[in-house]
């Protein structure tokens, strides 16, 4: 395992370009299960989640031709219908596979998800909505095992939104028998992203970035190509990094329109920012001020941006208060940054922050993705050097961090545990 030496207190300056999202390049891949024909990817990032899924896709059949910064999967020689616990167990967005296998082939077997350990994410939902479209579901040590002889439209109203679970069920409703609808479906940019995809495939699918979606099932999807949007946790992280560095940064290759929220709080904070049509500058000439945060699914504020903007709320001028609504179990970092001097109480699911006039540098360790990232923005504002430990869960979400943050002056460094 690797780890990460920060050598704090230099401001962040220049542009930087972000990568594909990773969350919907992931389902994006899972996509290509739907067809025969070839699916090509661009902008696809190099992370340690990509790398999982094509070793899945792989053991299911798939042949995949990877690039630099593209993938070509092919799913016409798929002879495996089981995801094994062996290559799910890392990656919770592994269940995405079960809704196409079972819309194509009428069969799978997926173990229970893993990821990161930030609350209880269950997959119920994906399962009742399978289950209203006729499949059958049973649980056997540790997995699902899904048999349909094809898919039937259903009327679906999750209890909750979710993004995989609406994901899932999306791509499994296009090669289902008659309509589907999603009630209370998840809005995020990456579900319309994978319904882009779709289309470009062939199916019909009405009500994209609203909360009820509308599937008309084909009979067959073919090839198509397609490019992953800029990744929005990634963009985030860097506007972050601009103001808790006190510096000045240009993000290339985003879409301002998916950090409303995040663009706002920064400015409440104080924080300058200017967007473009991809593009966002951030910067800022002191202290932030403290500002109220409240989680909630899109455009609210992201919860994966939860992390990164309580680092900045511990170097800000006054207090402020975080709100998690999305997941349980999301403040594994608050000790992290305690060891470096800042002030948190956290009481349920709200932390009460009090901004310190400066971090101190010392040996943290990463728990989970987006934790990980708000050590490293911690790191960077602090005095002294700080030592971010199992960065492997940053790798996941984060395609060359270090080396984006040097070319914008940071004194980052990675070497061996």
């Amino acid at each position: 395992m690797d780890k990460l030496v920060i050598k704090g207190g230099v401001s962040l300056r220049g542009e930087v370009e972000v990568s594909g999202a990773k969350n919907a390049a992931l389902p994006a891949m899972a996509a290509c299960l739907l067809t025969d024909a070839p699916v090509s990817l661009e902008r696809v990032p190099r992370l340690g989640d990509v790398r999982t899924i094509i070793t899945l896709l792989s053991h299911l059949g798939v042949r995949a031709d990877v690039g630099q910064d593209s993938v070509t999967l092919r799913a016409a020689g798929v002879d495996q219908f089981e995801a094994p616990y062996r290559l799910v167990k890392t990656m919770r967005a592994s269940v995405l596979v079960l809704g196409p296998l079972v819309a194509r082939f009428g069969r799978a077997r997926v173990s229970l998800p893993g990821g990161c350990a930030i609350g209880p994410r269950p997959i119920n939902l994906h399962l009742s909505g399978l289950e209203k479209m006729g499949a059958e579901i049973s649980l056997d040590a540790g997995y699902v095992e899904a048999k349909a002889s094809r898919l039937k439209g259903a009327r679906i109203a999750f209890d909750v939104q979710t993004v995989t679970g609406t994901e899932n069920l999306m791509m499994a409703a296009s090669l289902a028998d008659g309509v589907t609808v999603l009630e209370n479906a998840a809005c995020e940019p990456e579900v319309t992203d994978l319904a882009a995809l779709l289309g470009r495939m062939g199916a019909r699918i009405d009500g994209v970035g609203t909360s009820t979606i509308t599937i008309e099932g084909v009979e067959n999807l073919q090839g198509a190509l397609h490019e992953v949007i800029p990744d929005r946790i990634e963009t985030g992280t860097f506007m972050v990094g601009a103001a808790i560095t006190g510096g000045d940064v240009t993000i290339n290759g985003c879409l301002p329109r998916h950090l409303e929220a995040v663009s706002s709080k920064l400015q409440e904070a104080g924080v300058g920012v200017e967007e473009g049509d991809r593009s966002l500058r951030v910067w800022a000439d002191g202290p932030a001020h403290g500002v109220h945060v409240r989680t909630h699914p899109y455009p609210g504020f992201a919860t994966d941006m939860q992390a990164q903007m309580m680092a900045l709320m511990a170097t800000a001028e006054g207090t402020s208060v975080i709100t998690e609504t999305v997941f349980d179990n999301r403040f594994t970092h608050v000790n992290e940054l305690l060891r470096m001097g800042a002030n948190i109480k956290v009481v349920g699911n709200a932390a009460f922050v009090r901004g310190v006039p400066r971090l101190l540098g010392a040996p943290v360790m990463a728990t989970d993705l987006r934790a990980s990232a708000s050590l490293v923005l911690a790191g960077l504002a602090a005095s002294g050097v700080t030592t971010v430990s199992r960065v492997y869960h940053l790798d996941r979400g984060y395609e060359a961090l270090e080396r984006k943050l040097l070319g914008l002056g940071a004194s980052i460094e990675r070497v061996p545990e």
